[in-house]
């Protein structure tokens, strides 16, 4: 659960960052550019910081477009993941008691479980798209040298880091799954409903004259 919840945060820090691609140029030494799903930003070697958000989802690339729909669906569905797994929890009371309620909490594990496998692929699938885009600009051919070139940014690795841990997390909790349904004891009294009762000897006791 834990795994879970650090990698979908992971996720929302990738969607919301601007660090996508970067871009340095030596004609000025003293900024560089980047690129996000939401906005770009210029970077001055001072500190200054300055970022503006795009005019319209239009006027997006077509990757950035994909990226910001494949993130945005990830994060729903890991959200999704981790509130199915909080009652499916055994230190969460829910679902009542016996046999049903161990059944119920399994099966909102397997769901979180596969949302989690669901949410991890669909995190990496943009990012790896982005970089893949990235590396085929960076070495074309037909550009004259001179051109400037994106480069990976921070939120690329980031997002590695969390489509890996989201399907980490779904493993996690659809091998958690795995065994028979055992419900656990309440005490020796009602282990055993049987009763026992002492049988009666037949020897008769002994007669003293």
């Amino acid at each position: 659960m834990l795994v879970y919840v650090a990698a979908w945060l992971c996720a929302l820090s990738t969607t919301l960052m601007p660090q996508w691609v970067t871009l340095s140029t030596e004609l000025l030494v003293t900024e560089s550019y980047q690129q996000g799903l939401w906005e770009t930003c210029v970077v001055q070697d001072l500190g200054g910081l300055e970022c503006r958000p795009y005019d319209s989802l239009l006027g997006l690339p077509q990757d950035f477009k994909l990226a910001r729909s494949f993130m945005c669906i990830s994060l729903a569905l890991g959200l999704l993941g981790i509130m199915l797994a909080i009652p499916g929890l055994h230190l969460v009371k829910s679902c009542g008691h016996g046999l049903g309620a161990l059944r119920a909490k399994r099966i909102l594990k397997v769901v979180s479980g596969v949302l989690g496998l669901v949410s991890g692929v669909m995190s990496l699938l943009p990012v790896s798209y982005v970089a893949h885009l990235t590396v085929e600009r960076f070495f074309d051919e037909t550009l004259p040298k001179v051109v400037p070139r994106w480069e990976f940014g921070d939120a690329l690795f980031c997002g590695w880091v969390a489509g890996f841990l989201l399907l980490v997390a779904g493993v996690l909790l659809l091998a958690s799954c795995q065994g028979p349904l055992v419900e656990p004891s309440r005490g020796h009294l009602t282990d055993s409903p049987r009763r026992y009762e002492v049988k009666n000897s037949s020897r008769k006791p002994p007669e003293y004259v």
